[in-house]
């Protein structure tokens, strides 16, 4: 266990420069989570003979894109970032991968639930656009996103970030010479692997369009609550109650509350027809 405990030690995040521009593992792990949500959504449409055509598919993956990136990064600004209002009076700054230097050193602090936010809104506007049903269409989108999640956290894991909290356990890594939490690649399994399995298993049985979107809503912010006990808070916020409440549970335990109310309106509303 000694190599695994000092990976960091012996693992560079950079995994190779192109003309002076270094790429890192971590965007090459995004890039990875976007191709496999893509090539898994459309595996499902053809598998389960869904009635939407590719090219719908493909215009749909562009606006969802967009919604996801733009999302991401107003909401680790709005939630995480403690220079909100610098960049919200310098919106350019907002995507600007070059240091006052001049120096490329990309763009870093993004936010799972604002990508969430932004994904929805962009969807609900393609929808709308296209006379699609946002529900019907969501349910195939959270079976790719589900299971493109695990490299976003792997991505996370390689770019030794959001790191665990202090532990002994055998599989813990050093961070900075403290032992810690592999707190990213639990995150990968629970709120990847086990929340994919888990809806792959219930989309024959779902009995209302949307059930497996918000399934997905509260599957998940389960899955990161019960994570974030073995993940450190961010270092700009702290605790924000009592040493163990963070912010990753707070917005979780909106996201369940609401994506609850939503399944019980969506379900009511499938046995009134």
């Amino acid at each position: 266990m000694e190599y695994w405990q000092n990976i960091y030690s012996n693992f560079d995040p950079v995994a190779f420069n192109v003309a002076g521009i270094s790429v890192h593992w971590y965007g090459i792990m995004y890039a990875l989570a976007l191709l496999s949500a893509i090539f898994i959504a459309k595996w499902f449409i053809k598998k389960d003979k869904l009635p939407i055509s590719d090219d719908m598919f493909d215009s749909y993956i562009w606006w969802a894109e967009i919604g996801v990136i733009l999302g991401a990064r107003l909401g680790y600004i709005l939630f995480y970032d403690p220079n909100t209002m610098y960049y919200l009076t310098n919106p350019w700054q907002i995507f600007n991968p070059f240091a006052s230097s001049g120096e490329f050193v990309g763009i870093s602090g993004m936010s799972y639930h604002g990508a969430f936010i932004g994904f929805i809104i962009a969807s609900f506007l393609f929808c709308r656009k296209n006379k699609v049903s946002f529900w019907f269409l969501a349910d195939i989108a959270v079976l790719g996103i589900s299971a493109a999640y695990v490299f976003g956290r792997i991505g996370n894991f390689f770019n030794q970030e959001l790191v665990g909290r202090v532990t002994d356990v055998s599989w813990g890594i050093y961070v900075d010479g403290i032992l810690r939490h592999p707190s990213q690649l639990y995150e990968a399994v629970l709120e990847g692997l086990v929340v994919f399995a888990i809806l792959v298993y219930y989309r024959h049985r779902k009995t209302f369009d949307g059930q497996l979107a918000v399934m997905y809503g509260i599957l998940y912010s389960i899955a990161r609550i019960i994570a974030e006990v073995f993940r450190q808070p961010d270092v700009q916020l702290g605790f924000l109650y009592s040493n163990w409440l963070t912010m990753g549970m707070l917005i979780s335990g909106i996201f369940t509350l609401v994506s609850v109310y939503i399944y019980i309106v969506l379900k009511n509303r499938s046995l009134k027809k």
